[in-house]
């Protein structure tokens, strides 16, 4: 079994990878440069994440205890085998906030929240939640690496999409993702024998 430091700090590292170039980092830089707002956005990044990256890791505890096994964790396996292919995928921003000043907080929570649905990043906490059965660590690794890809985002507006080209950041998350698939894998087919 996995320390809490060692399952935050995979969750954070697997997170902020993944967040890297995904749709809610776009949405943070168009958040960023619309409302001019940092503190107010990155708040609200963080509330929203909190909450739906607790949710995720829930569920994935809650899937692996219902489903535990060889064959669910065959499954969790595949699924990161699936997260690295989905990662070299580059994301489009599909939803485009409407608030001004002083709604920046909520705009920015409910935009994320909702965003964050079906994204990657939360397909992602709910492997680690079932792959970890540690609540509290994965939605804290997890909401790091979301803060540590977007608040840098949110104060460095456009210019941070520069530093790091994209394609390689995918590329370093997807073979992540496919080293954690074919590690559970391997574990699996070894006890299996």
């Amino acid at each position: 079994m996995e320390s809490v430091t060692a399952i935050i700090v995979t969750s954070a590292g697997i997170v902020a990878l993944a967040e890297i170039g995904d749709k809610t980092m776009l949405l943070a830089l168009l958040l960023a440069v619309r409302f001019r707002k940092p503190v107010q956005v990155i708040a609200g990044i963080f509330a929203a994440t909190l909450a739906n990256h607790a949710l995720a890791a829930w569920a994935g505890t809650v899937l692996a205890g219902s489903l535990a096994g060889p064959g669910f964790q065959i499954a969790v396996a595949i699924g990161f085998l699936c997260m690295a292919v989905w990662t070299l995928i580059p994301d489009k921003l599909d939803v485009v906030p409407k608030a001004t000043g002083n709604q920046a907080f909520v705009a920015t929570a409910m935009a994320f929240f909702v965003v964050e649905i079906g994204d990657k990043t939360q397909v992602a906490t709910i492997a680690l939640g079932a792959r970890f059965q540690d609540v509290l660590a994965v939605t804290i690794g997890t909401t790091l690496g979301m803060m540590a890809a977007n608040v840098p985002a949110v104060l460095l507006g456009e210019r941070v999409v520069n530093l790091v080209p994209l394609k390689w950041v995918r590329r370093g998350a997807a073979l992540l993702f496919a080293l954690l698939g074919a590690a559970l894998l391997f574990r699996v087919l070894q006890g299996q024998r």
